[in-house]
């Protein structure tokens, strides 16, 4: 196995980034113990260990049910995040849907549900991918710069319905197969960059 290749440098560095961003809401945490802060770490975590297992395990491990079912939780867990921290009347409503479509996607991909999975993957992958693009530029309160963390929303949001797609035997728009595993890690690697710049501003 070549560890040395592009994908695997663009997956290093975007993993260097998901695991300072891990660290930076952790300390974050740590100080104010606000709710917001876990749900984006466990964003960020789980993006950090899919990192690292696609580093190691390949890019084909992306047709895996489980793997599917688990990285749901990084658009989920954002999401969730931005809701907590910034929008408090329909934080409850939002953690429920999550909830809901964390259910859905992991008994419709485990379960081998392949017409429900094709609703329930780019339906909830797709919601979560708009809360995050959208919800910066309408947070009140939030940093400047905070409109790179909408900048990797679209990205997430591209690059998780493509993916749900392919994952189901179709193809969004030009996203083809290839040409999503030729552009997934450079992707990757841009859509944590602008989470970490969008997150990191302090004003």
């Amino acid at each position: 196995m070549n560890l040395f290749t592009l994908d695997n440098l663009f997956l290093l560095l975007t993993g260097l980034l998901a695991a300072y961003l891990c660290w930076y809401f952790w300390q974050r945490y740590s100080l104010h113990k606000a709710l917001h802060n876990i749900y984006y770490l466990m964003g960020f975590a789980v993006l950090l260990i899919s990192g690292l297992l696609l580093i190691f395990l390949g890019l084909d491990i992306l047709a895996s049910p489980l793997v599917l079912t688990v990285a749901s939780l990084i658009p989920l867990g954002i999401s969730m995040g931005l809701a907590e921290e910034y929008f408090p009347d329909w934080k409850k409503y939002f953690k429920w849907f999550a909830a809901v479509g964390f259910v859905a996607i992991a008994i419709t991909s485990l379960g081998g549900m392949d017409m429900l999975k094709k609703i329930a993957v780019p339906l909830f992958h797709g919601v979560a991918g708009l809360v995050i693009f959208l919800g910066p530029f309408f947070a009140k309160g939030a940093p400047k710069g905070f409109f790179w963390v909408g900048i990797g929303g679209l990205l997430i949001g591209l690059g998780g319905i493509a993916l749900a797609f392919i994952s189901t035997g179709a193809q969004l728009l030009f996203f083809s197969p290839a040409f999503v595993m030729l552009i997934l890690t450079p992707l990757l690697f841009l859509m944590t960059g602008a989470f970490a710049l969008g997150f990191t501003k302090k004003g």
